[in-house]
């Protein structure tokens, strides 16, 4: 939109100038009969404000060039105030908002990537900022970029099957990687690009179809979503199975906003190292419910018993409120942190 008010006002400018160097050229033939090239000469010299070596005979050439020359400042001050417009624009808004962001981008440390900013990339991303987790956008189409711009997000412009654009959002800091693009193939590559790059980052995908899978694991993708069949499963659900849909709530994430989920790691400096749930009495002091743990070994336990034994390294599902969640985070917190 900028850019077609620019190009407007450089046709406005464009058209002035003709039609004055036009009017100026007949006024002066007209009235010294020195021939068209002359008057054209004139024109040029006393629109452009270079003036003329001797001033013109008779008082209608004199009066014609004072009117040329009233013009020709116009015209230039005009041009001047467009130029600056632009240059303050692009410099004072453009350079430094892109600077603001780089610096941004630069202090971000166990964030997530995400690749591809259209539908899918879009919902993460507010997810993201739900949560308050921390995010960069990578992305090169228009569309996506206009979109990613209006809800001011930190933005790189590039492609994620690129090594160095995934280096200039963070990828050597970062926690977890998004592949959200619409192409499989482009997931696959980034994927790709980013398991080389980082062996330990937690890469989540997005595929098509059914045979995009295996290849995106052999890619290095942890996880492989496939959004038009949750939303299949999810749509299943509400038609055969309202009430436990309308329970989960499952299309919109949660009828009550503060009803959440979180994971936790059991550290090896917390207190609750080495106990099992019914020692902790976890919901009893928390008010929140241990619903799933990950063994350090690999294991999931996706009803754990009271008699589990919580060790360092296994990761823990909680779900309660936002005040019971952090109740259960005070009870897993490492002794270090809380001393340092």
């Amino acid at each position: 939109m900028e850019t077609q008010i620019t190009v407007r006002r450089l046709v406005v400018v464009l058209s002035a100038l003709s039609a004055v160097l036009g009017a100026g050229t007949i006024a002066f033939e007209l009235e010294l009969h020195e021939g068209w090239l002359r008057a054209f000469y004139r024109a040029v010299a006393t629109t452009s404000l270079a003036g003329l070596d001797t001033a013109p005979s008779g008082t209608a050439a004199i009066v014609t060039t004072m009117i040329l020359f009233l013009a020709g400042v116009a015209i230039f001050g005009y041009v001047a105030s467009v130029i600056v417009e632009v240059i303050a624009r692009d410099v004072l808004t453009g350079v430094l908002v892109e600077r603001r962001r780089r610096r941004a981008i630069e202090a971000l440390h166990d964030h997530f990537i995400i690749c591809g900013y259209g539908r899918v990339g879009r919902r993460v991303a507010e997810e993201f900022r739900r949560s308050g987790i921390p995010y960069v956008v990578l992305d090169f189409s228009e569309y996506a970029l206009a979109a990613a711009e209006k809800e001011n997000e930190l933005l790189v412009r590039g492609n994620g099957t690129e090594d160095q654009d995934l280096a200039r959002a963070g990828l050597a800091r970062a926690r977890g990687l998004v592949a959200a693009t619409d192409d499989d193939a482009d997931n696959l590559y980034i994927s790709l690009s980013a398991r080389a790059a980082r062996p330990d980052l937690l890469i989540v995908a997005r595929r098509s179809d059914e045979e995009a899978m295996k290849k995106l694991k052999l890619a290095g993708a942890d996880r492989v979503v496939m959004p038009f069949a949750i939303a299949g499963r999810v749509m299943a659900s509400l038609v055969a199975k309202p009430q436990v849909a309308a329970f989960l709530d499952i299309e919109s994430g949660g009828a009550d906003p503060d009803f959440l989920f979180e994971q936790i790691e059991v550290s090896s400096t917390c207190q609750a190292a080495g106990r099992t749930i019914g020692e902790l009495r976890v919901h009893d002091e928390t008010g929140a419910a241990i619903i799933a743990v990950q063994k350090c070994g690999g294991q999931l336990e996706t009803r754990p018993s009271k008699d589990l034994v919580l060790e360092p390294g296994d990761v823990l599902v909680g779900v309660g409120t936002a005040e019971e969640i952090r109740a259960l985070e005070d009870m897993f917190e490492s002794r270090e942190s809380v001393g340092g």
